[in-house]
């Protein structure tokens, strides 16, 4: 069983757009998961353009992966240095910490994570 960041069961992520490093819709991960796509995230628009600038544009569609691109609102588990360097920026995206695989506090803080709950920044 996989555990989140508050210690408890790893809850589901997002099934719309499927997410997860293994497309199961949870930030689950394993040895060859090299970004580390542990944090769960509500994307925004801020977030989406700093990405697109820092290379990884994830607003367009990609048929050809089956990804629609995401849209600010839409959760999806992200690579946890790139949340840190989106914090660094300024600009991390919400964070919703049942469903951020506890990996992540090898890369983040516990702190950090909670400074940006979801359910604490709506």
């Amino acid at each position: 069983m996989a555990f989140n960041v508050l210690g408890t069961a790893l809850v589901p992520c997002s099934y719309d757009p499927l997410t997860g490093f293994f497309r199961d819709g949870c930030c689950n991960t394993a040895d060859d998961d090299t970004g580390s796509h542990v944090i769960c995230v509500k994307v925004s628009a801020e977030f989406l353009a700093y990405s697109a600038r820092r290379g990884n544009d994830l607003s367009t569609p990609r048929p050809e992966f089956r990804f629609r691109g995401l849209k600010p609102g839409d959760r999806w588990c992200l690579c946890a240095l790139r949340w840190r360097e989106a914090l660094d920026a300024g600009v991390a995206p919400a964070v919703v910490l049942e469903c951020t695989h506890e990996r992540a506090l090898d890369f983040v803080t516990l702190p950090s994570l909670q400074a940006h709950a979801l359910d604490l920044v709506g």
